[in-house]
């Protein structure tokens, strides 16, 4: 996908209705208060070599910097988060989805605050043998 399809799926999604329940979306998953946008990137390395790792991961970065720099013309410099703490806190409850499932999956994220609602972009990471995720969260919930 071209950075131009990507903010038409962060645009769709920032006007779409939240669902009741959580499930699977024609782009990702949804639930109450939040839609995840599987942008691109994310495929099971399986038998390739490293260099075609590393250019899966190379794609993928330059996908988010291309994006972050579109995202940032329209609401300014992002706010940058590391998400480590919220690894030791879902046990107790504290981190509501999205936020637990973007915790569980990524470092880091840029966050825009748009209107009442927030857009996150960020690189999953799905396990050791499959290449990070281009993934965009948005959502009502604020930010743990």
């Amino acid at each position: 996908m071209t950075t131009a399809e990507h903010l038409d799926t962060i645009d769709r999604l920032r006007t779409r209705d939240f669902p009741e329940v959580p499930g699977r979306s024609d782009v990702g998953t949804s639930g109450p208060g939040y839609h995840l946008a599987e942008l691109g990137g994310s495929r099971w390395y399986g038998d390739e070599d490293a260099a075609d790792r590393i250019a899966g991961e190379e794609q993928v970065a330059a996908e988010f910097e291309a994006l972050t720099h579109r995202l940032g013309e329209r609401w300014g410099e992002p706010d940058t988060f590391s998400l480590g703490s919220l690894r030791l806190r879902p046990e107790q409850g504290e981190v509501p989805q999205p936020w637990r499932e973007i915790g569980d999956t990524s470092a880091h994220l840029n966050l825009w605050r748009a209107g009442d609602r927030w857009i996150a972009l960020y690189e999953a990471r799905w396990g050791a043998d499959h290449s990070p995720q281009l993934m965009a969260a948005v959502t009502v919930v604020d930010p743990p």
